[in-house]
């Protein structure tokens, strides 16, 4: 799950190096931000029963090379001020001077153009508080021309930042953090970094919340691991901050368009925080996935659950399982659990997660999804149900040709691109999986995204 705001943060987003790179079993942390498989310069669904995605006969063999062609309307065009000083050049909120109730309608429609032909579409559901739901705030660094340091945002398709003191999608404290971080820096004579010279030390800024712990995690991206006058850095910043749990430098020393390097070096606290979704404890790491509005991500997967009709005797798949959010969750309804994920560093969370909430029933595999489920049915193992959360860009006819070779009475769906949903829904159904039902879910609000889950069933079934 990845929304616009997360594009913004990263230099190169040029489409060759769309659907690249594997954060913690998504693509859709900041440090690949700008990778995603799409064309146009809002990934809204304003025209998305316009869209053209490439490829012949609903193939999915191309799957991570399709285009997704979308044409930016915008909405700023239409006033004459907006309620956001940055909407024009951020373009990260293409829905920011829309009444929240047409945004859903809008994003509804566009769900049932594309899926009414598939399955009964739900009502979609919103949030009661659209603003200020990002636990996870990200700031660029920089300076203007006259020298006066810059923290923000890159400009909507440029290389240019944006000074922005507040964003009406983020948690506030955590602006309020990277201001003060800010306003340290002279004092501490802290240069930012120039990506033009190669010269200066901080390049990012990253705030991650804990919704119902209220911990906070500062990481500060540096090209160097040393951090002059560190430990008076830290007591100042949590003198204005005293809610600041920890305080982690993350080293990335590489000309690149990445946030995040591969080391991480603890100053202050734990070097994590953790957060309760679902009942359930997670430990968030410097790099680890979670998803940024907790609060939509719990009616996501209360939803999900429901869906699959677990009674206690099923053997579930939870397949691009991340640090293990929807595996854990499932797990108190099913009789075992088996989540898979390609990265390591994923895996490790995942169980980590399980040990904290002392679940025995899960267990986590690091393999590729679809190759693992084939792997099962040669063995004569077989799934109840079995989850599945991709990518943007969507699955694959292989991931889907292994689904359907494990035989899962039901498929839950979750995506963030009912363009690709359609396309694989598609697919499913030549294999003999009908969609049953999908719900969509306004999880980035403000933004042209929209999340789904979609319940899918075998045919004889019906």
């Amino acid at each position: 799950m990845q929304d616009k705001k997360d594009n913004k943060f990263n230099k190169n987003v040029n489409i060759k190096n769309k659907n690249t790179g594997n954060i913690n079993g998504k693509n859709n942390d900041v440090q690949n931000a700008g990778k995603q498989n799409v064309n146009g310069k809002n990934n809204s669904l304003k025209n998305a029963g316009k869209q053209n995605v490439n490829s012949k006969n609903n193939s999915l063999r191309n799957a991570g090379k399709q285009n997704i062609n979308v044409k930016n309307v915008s909405l700023k065009n239409s006033h004459k001020s907006s309620v956001c000083p940055y909407s024009i050049k951020c373009g990260g909120c293409e829905y920011i001077d829309m009444p929240y109730k047409e945004q859903l309608k809008l994003k509804e429609k566009q769900v049932r153009k594309l899926l009414n032909k598939h399955c009964e579409v739900k009502p979609i559901i919103g949030m009661d508080n659209p603003f200020n739901y990002r636990n996870k705030v990200h700031a660029v660094l920089g300076r203007n021309r006259h020298g006066e340091i810059l923290s923000g945002i890159y400009e909507n398709n440029s290389h240019r930042i944006i000074n922005v003191e507040s964003c009406m999608i983020e948690n506030r404290n955590a602006d309020e953090i990277i201001q003060s971080i800010k306003g340290l820096l002279k004092s501490f004579k802290i240069k930012v970094y120039d990506e033009d010279t190669g010269y200066g030390l901080l390049r990012h800024i990253l705030v991650r919340t804990g919704h119902k712990t209220g911990e906070v995690m500062v990481i500060l991206v540096l090209v160097s691991p040393i951090l002059p006058s560190k430990n008076n850095f830290v007591k100042a910043l949590r003198k204005l901050h005293p809610e600041i749990s920890t305080v982690v430098i993350n080293v990335n020393d590489k000309k690149t368009s990445m946030v995040l390097g591969k080391r991480d070096i603890v100053l202050y606290g734990k070097g994590y925080i953790e957060d309760v979704l679902c009942g359930n404890r997670y430990r968030i790491s410097p790099q680890s996935f979670y998803q940024i509005n907790p609060v939509q991500t719990e009616v996501l997967y209360n939803k999900a659950i429901k869906l699959a009709g677990l009674t206690g005797n099923e053997m579930v798949i939870d397949a691009y399982c991340g640090i293990g959010t929807i595996g854990i969750t499932a797990s108190s309804k099913a009789k075992e659990v088996i989540g898979v994920e390609l990265n390591p560093d994923a895996v490790k969370d995942a169980y980590n997660n399980a040990k904290i909430n002392g679940i025995k029933n899960i267990k986590f595999t690091c393999d590729d999804a679809g190759k693992f489920m084939v792997k099962m049915a040669d063995n004569g193992m077989t799934a109840d149900v079995v989850f599945m959360d991709p990518p943007r860009s969507g699955s694959t006819e292989e991931f889907i040709d292994a689904v359907v070779k494990l035989s899962p009475d039901r498929v839950v769906y979750i995506s963030c691109n009912p363009v690709t949903l359609e396309r694989d829904l598609c697919y499913f159904e030549k294999c003999g999986y009908m969609a049953v039902v999908d719900y969509p879910v306004d999880m980035f609000a403000m933004t042209g995204h929209v999340e789904t889950v979609c319940l899918l069933s075998k045919k004889c079934q019906f």
